[in-house]
C-alpha cells in the first residue's frame, strides 16, 4: 500500500496487480480515502457486474460500521444508493460513461478505479478511454488506478504513459487441485453433480460450482436435489439474471450448522467473497459473446475456460482458509489452456459503443487511446445500424433522436423502438418488450427432465407478453417465475422512464409492429411454397420448425436468431401484417427494374420489383426494358455461362480463328481468346445486345460484324491479305484454310491437285508456312507436311508406292513437279 500511495501522490496513474483472493476491491478504496490529495473529492470505482458492485459497497460500508449510501454507495442499473455524504461510489455497466456524458470533466471526482480490469468488458475499455481523454484535456490532476489479478499489467501501464506497476503478493491460503475428467459419454450436468457429491463427502466447508450458464445451473440443481442431499446442505443458484435479493442470499454466509452449494456462472469469478467457501468445482466451461459482422448478430458461445479464469476460480477456494479445487478436466489438458480470452471490444456488437462515442462527440474511435481499438468492420457496421435507426445523420453526426436514445440506457435498437413506439401510442408494449429482450427467455417447453434438455420453446414472443400480463404460462410452456417477476419490475421502470401511464394496457397483437422498429433489418418474408423458411430483409435466410404456428406466417420480425448455418434458427419473433409493414417501412420500400440473366432459361428476365431490401413485395413483367440494363444482363449471363453459349456460325468461327492466328503471329492484332472476349464483351458485342427484348433474339446475333469491331479500320483491308480465307491450289480448286490451330493453319487437299508446286506457300506476311494435309483420291490423309520441296524429293516416292497399290487406275507420275495437277480423277493410259 505505501508504494501505491506514493505512485498516486502526484497526478498520474498506476496499475495494481494482486493474486486472486487478495481482497483489493474493498481494501484499496478505503485505504486511499484519507489521502490529502483526495480531500474534497470522491472515488469512483468501476465494477464489471451489478452483484459485485453491490457486494463491494456493502462490504466497505460494513467495515466502516455504516449503512450503504452514506460514506460508501453504489450506482447500478435501476438501483442507486448514494447521498451528499458519499465519498466512494461503486458503479457498473455504462454508469461511468453516462456520468461522463453529463459532466465531461468529472468534477468532484479525484480518483477513478477500474477493478477486475482483466475481464476486459467493453464498458471498462470505453470508460478507461474516455477517462484518459478527460484527464488529458480537462483534468490533468485526475488520478486513475487499474486493478487486476491476472492481466499483463505492463501493457496497461504503457497505455497509461508508463504508469508504475505495483505488484502485491496479497494473502491467499493454499489450495490443492484435484483433476476429475469426465468420460466422453458423460453429460456435463451429471459429471458436475457427481464431483459435487464427492467433494461433500471428502471435505468440510461450502462449495462454489462454476457452470457456463443458467440452463446448466438448473439441471445440476435438479440432479442434486433429486438424488437427495444431507439435511444441513442447501443448493443456491447464482447468475446475472436472478433478482438482486436471490443473488444476495446466495453469497450470504450460511447459518450455523448448515452447508451450502452455490451453483454459479462466471459472475462469481471475481470481486466476490462468498463466506464459508473452501471448495471449488470448476466445470471448465464458460459462455462468451461472439459477434458476427457477416450477419450483424451476437450469440453466446460455450468455450473452454482460459488460464486466467481457471486461476480466478481456483482462488475462490483460498480466500478465507485452505481449500480444494476440483477441475473437470485432465491434468495434461491444463497445459493447453489459453492465457486470456478475447476482449469483449473485439467480440461483441459495437452499436452501444458507437452510440456512446457519438453522444460524447467522438466520431472516430481512433481519436481515443485503447488497449485494443474497435475492429473497423464491426464498428462500421455499428454506425450503419445507428444511421438506419436515425441516431446518426448522413454525415455521421448525432441527431436529436440519437441523443434521446443515448439517454435511455438501452441497446440502441431497443432505445429507438421505445421512443418510436411511444410516439405511435405503443409505449407500454415497448416497455414490456424492452424488459423481455433485455433478460434471458423466461419460457421453456414443458416435458424436459434433469437428464435431457427440453425441446425448444415456441418462438412467438406474444406468448411471453401474455404470461407477463396474466402471470400464467400459456399452454405448452413453462415460465420461470423469478424471471417473470424481474421482467415485470424492469417493464415498470421502462414505463416510468418513457413517461407511459402504468395503467396503459399492452396491445399484444401489435408486437410485430413494435419489434420492427427495433429490428428493421430482420423483417422476414416466408419463402413461396415453404413452411418455416424465411428470407430476411438483409438477405440472410432464417427458419422455424414447421410445427410452430409462426412457421406459416407470411411476414414476421425476428428479434433473436442463433446465427448458425445457412438459415439462422429463429428464437424469438412476432408476426406482422403486410399493411402494417408497408405503413411502417415507409421510405425503406423501393421500386426498381430488375433485369437479369436466367441461367436455366438462357434468356434475360425483366421485371419491375417493389421490395424492402431483399424482400419482394410486388413484381410485374417489363415489356420494353431499358436497353442498357438488357445489355448488362446479357453480358453478365455470357460471362457466367461462358463464351460458347453465343450463336457461333461457321463464318464467325472462321473469322475468329483467322484473327487468333494473326494475334499469335503479331500481338498488335486483337486478342480473341475466351478470356479476352469475355473481358471486352461490352465493346464488341454490346451495341447489338440492347434491342434483344424477347427470348431467342440473342441467339440470332450475327457475330461476324461484332468481331470486326475489334479490328481497327486500317487493318481490316489487310485481313484477307495476311490471313486469307481460302487458298487456290495448282489444279484450280479454291480450298478453305482451317485456322483452328492458329500455330499451323491447314489446307486439306488431294495430293494429285498439288503436282507442280515446289515451294510451300506462306501467309501472315510470309512468316507462317501453310500446313498441307495431302489426301488420297478417296480423301483420306496420306501425308502432313509444311515443306513441299522436301516431300517431293523424298517422302513422295514412298507414298507413291502405297497409292499405286491402292489406286492402280490413277496416274502417279515419276516426276511430280513436271506433271500436270489433276483436279478430278485422272486415269492411267
Amino acid at each position: 500500500m505505501p508504494a501505491l500511495r506514493a505512485a498516486l501522490a502526484v497526478p498520474g496513474a498506476a496499475v495494481l496487480e494482486a493474486p486472486p483472493g487478495a481482497g483489493k476491491t474493498t481494501v484499496v478504496p478505503l485505504e486511499l480515502l484519507g489521502e490529502p490529495w483526495l480531500a474534497g473529492h470522491r472515488i469512483v470505482m468501476l465494477e464489471p457486474r451489478r452483484l459485485a458492485a453491490r457486494a463491494a459497497a456493502r462490504r466497505m460500508a460494513s467495515t466502516l460500521g455504516q449503512a450503504v449510501g452514506r460514506m460508501v454507495g453504489y450506482r447500478v442499473r435501476f438501483d442507486t444508493r448514494v447521498s451528499a455524504e458519499t465519498r466512494i461510489e461503486v458503479v457498473t455497466e455504462g454508469v461511468l460513461t453516462r456520468m461522463r456524458q453529463e459532466d465531461p470533466a468529472l468534477e468532484g471526482v479525484g480518483l477513478v478505479i477500474f477493478d477486475e480490469f482483466h475481464e476486459r468488458s467493453v464498458h471498462a475499455d470505453l470508460g478507461l478511454a474516455l477517462t484518459l481523454e478527460t484527464r488529458a484535456v480537462l483534468r490533468p490532476e485526475l488520478r486513475v488506478l487499474v486493478m487486476s489479478a491476472t492481466i499483463a499489467g505492463d501493457a496497461v501501464a504503457a497505455l497509461l504513459d508508463g504508469a508504475p506497476v505495483i505488484r502485491s503478493e496479497g494473502r491467499l491460503f493454499p489450495v490443492t487441485t484435484h483433476y476429475r475428467p469426465r468420460r466422453p459419454e458423460q453429460r456435463l450436468d451429471a459429471a458436475v453433480a457427481s464431483v459435487v457429491r464427492e467433494a461433500l463427502a471428502e471435505a468440510a466447508g461450502d462449495i462454489l460450482v462454476f457452470l457456463p450458464g443458467a440452463g446448466e445451473i438448473n439441471r445440476v440443481a435438479s440432479l442434486l436435489e433429486a438424488g437427495g442431499l444431507p439435511a444441513p446442505v442447501r443448493v443456491y443458484r447464482l447468475h446475472g439474471m436472478l433478482p438482486a435479493e436471490a443473488q444476495d442470499t446466495a453469497i450470504a454466509p450460511s447459518p450455523p450448522g448448515q452447508r451450502k452449494i452455490v451453483l454459479a456462472t462466471s459472475i462469481a469469478e471475481t470481486s466476490l467473497t462468498i463466506e464459508g467457501v473452501t471448495i471449488v468445482v470448476d466445470s471448465g466451461q464458460m459462455r462468451v459473446p461472439r459477434f458476427s459482422p457477416r450477419t450483424g448478430m451476437t450469440r453466446l458461445a460455450t468455450v473452454r475456460v482460459t488460464r486466467a479464469s481457471a486461476d480466478q476460480r481456483r482462488g475462490r477456494a483460498g480466500r478465507l482458509a485452505p481449500g480444494r479445487c476440483y477441475r473437470l478436466w485432465a491434468a495434461h489438458d491444463d497445459l493447453a489452456l489459453i492465457p486470456y480470452g478475447t476482449p469483449e471490444i473485439l467480440a461483441v456488437d459495437l452499436a452501444p459503443l458507437a452510440l456512446e462515442l457519438a453522444a460524447s462527440g467522438i466520431r472516430d474511435p481512433l481519436d481515443l487511446r485503447w488497449l485494443d481499438p474497435p475492429a473497423p468492420a464491426a464498428f462500421g457496421q455499428a454506425r450503419a445500424l445507428l444511421t438506419l435507426l436515425g441516431a446518426l445523420d448522413a454525415d455521421g453526426r448525432m441527431t436529436a433522436h440519437g441523443q434521446r436514445m443515448a439517454g435511455l440506457g438501452l441497446h440502441p435498437r431497443l432505445a429507438h423502438m421505445a421512443l418510436e413506439a411511444k410516439r405511435l401510442d405503443h409505449g407500454a408494449l415497448a416497455a414490456a418488450l424492452a424488459a423481455l429482450l433485455g433478460d434471458r427467455d423466461m419460457a421453456r417447453r414443458t416435458g424436459g427432465t434433469a437428464d435431457a434438455r427440453p425441446a425448444l420453446p415456441d418462438a412467438d414472443i406474444r406468448l411471453r407478453l401474455e404470461a407477463l400480463q396474466t402471470g400464467r404460462a400459456p399452454a405448452g410452456l413453462e415460465v420461470d417465475h423469478g424471471a417473470l417477476h424481474r421482467i415485470r419490475a424492469d417493464a415498470a421502470e421502462w414505463r416510468r422512464r418513457l413517461g407511459v401511464q402504468g395503467r396503459d394496457r399492452v396491445e399484444i397483437e401489435s408486437a410485430g409492429v413494435v419489434l420492427a422498429l427495433a429490428y428493421p433489418d430482420r423483417i422476414a418474408q416466408r419463402r413461396a411454397g415453404e413452411t418455416g423458411r424465411f428470407l430476411l430483409r438483409n438477405g440472410r435466410g432464417a427458419s422455424l420448425p414447421p410445427s410452430q404456428p409462426l412457421a406459416r406466417a407470411d411476414y414476421l420480425v425476428a428479434a433473436e436468431l442463433d446465427d448458425a448455418g445457412a438459415d439462422s434458427r429463429i428464437v424469438l419473433a412476432a408476426p406482422i401484417e403486410l399493411p402494417d409493414l408497408l405503413r411502417l417501412a415507409g421510405d425503406g420500400i423501393e421500386t426498381h427494374d430488375d433485369v437479369h440473366w436466367d441461367t436455366t432459361a438462357r434468356s434475360v428476365v425483366a421485371r419491375r420489383v417493389t421490395g424492402l431490401g431483399a424482400i419482394v413485395l410486388e413484381e410485374s413483367a417489363i415489356m420494353t426494358p431499358d436497353p442498357r440494363l438488357v445489355t448488362d444482363a446479357l453480358v453478365e449471363g455470357i460471362r457466367e455461362d461462358g463464351i460458347t453459349i453465343l450463336p457461333w456460325s461457321t463464318a464467325a468461327i472462321l473469322l475468329r480463328d483467322r484473327l487468333r492466328f494473326l494475334h499469335l503471329a503479331d500481338p498488335t492484332w486483337p486478342d480473341l481468346s475466351d478470356e479476352a472476349l469475355l473481358a471486352s464483351l461490352p465493346t464488341w458485342l454490346g451495341p447489338q445486345l440492347g434491342q434483344l427484348h424477347r427470348k431467342g433474339d440473342w441467339e440470332r446475333i450475327d457475330l461476324v460484324p461484332a468481331l470486326l469491331r475489334l479490328v481497327p479500320w486500317d487493318r481490316r483491308a489487310r485481313l484477307d491479305e495476311l490471313a486469307p480465307e481460302r487458298f487456290t491450289v495448282p489444279a484450280g480448286s479454291n480450298i478453305a484454310i482451317d485456322y483452328a490451330n492458329p500455330e499451323a493453319p491447314v489446307v486439306a487437299v488431294r495430293l494429285q491437285e498439288m503436282f507442280g508446286l515446289l515451294e510451300t506457300p506462306r501467309i501472315g506476311g510470309g512468316k507462317v508456312p501453310l500446313t498441307f494435309h495431302l489426301l488420297s483420291p478417296a480423301y483420306r490423309p496420306v501425308q502432313v507436311t509444311r515443306d513441299l520441296a522436301n516431300f517431293w524429293r523424298t517422302t513422295y516416292f514412298e507414298v507413291r508406292k502405297d497409292l499405286r497399290g491402292r489406286y492402280p487406275k490413277h496416274h502417279w507420275p515419276d516426276d511430280p513437279l513436271a506433271a500436270m495437277p489433276v483436279r478430278g480423277p485422272k486415269r492411267r493410259h
